[in-house]
C-alpha cells in the first residue's frame, strides 16, 4: 500500500511556537486531524487531535471528521488508519520512519513460508500482530 505524499518546506523555526502556530493554521486550512504517537516531540503531542499507541490511534481515525488525517508515526500506522478510514487521505510526515518490529515480517518471507506449508499439507489461518505493514495483514 502506498500512501500519496506532498512535498515539504525545509523551513527552520527559531521559536518551537511558531511551528505549531503554523502546524494549527494549516490544519484549518487543510481540513486536517494529526495524529500523533506517544513517542512524537511533545511539542507536537500538544497540538495533536489525538495521541496514543497504534491501535487507539488507529480507532480514534475511524471517529475523525475531517477529510484528511496526518499520521505522525510510522509507516504501519498510517496504514492500519487508512484501511480503517478508506475515505480519508491519509498523510505520513516522515516517510522514513520506520519500525523494525514490523520491518522483521516482510510480506515476501511470509508468503513464501505460508505456501511451504500448504504444500506440505498444514491448513491454518494466519494472524497478524498490528505492528506489521498493510500487505502482511
Amino acid at each position: 500500500m502506498s500512501l500519496p505524499t506532498i512535498d515539504h518546506r525545509d523551513e527552520v523555526y527559531e521559536d518551537p511556537l511558531d511551528l505549531m502556530n503554523e502546524i494549527e493554521s494549516l490544519k484549518k486550512e487543510k481540513d486536517a486531524t494529526l495524529l500523533a504517537h506517544f513517542y512524537i516531540d511533545g511539542e507536537i503531542q500538544e497540538i495533536a487531535d489525538f495521541t496514543g499507541d497504534s491501535l487507539k490511534l488507529a480507532r480514534d481515525a475511524v471517529n475523525v471528521k475531517t477529510s484528511t488525517i496526518v499520521f505522525c508515526g510510522v509507516h504501519f500506522m498510517a496504514e492500519s488508519t487508512k484501511i480503517l478510514s478508506p475515505e480519508k487521505t491519509v498523510l505520513l510526515p516522515d516517510l522514513t520512519a520506520g519500525c523494525s518490529l514490523a520491518d522483521s515480517c516482510q510480506y515476501g518471507d511470509l508468503d513464501q513460508f505460508q505456501k511451504q506449508l500448504r504444500a506440505e499439507g498444514r491448513d491454518f489461518e494466519t494472524v497478524a500482530y498490528i505492528n506489521t505493514s498493510a500487505r502482511v495483514k
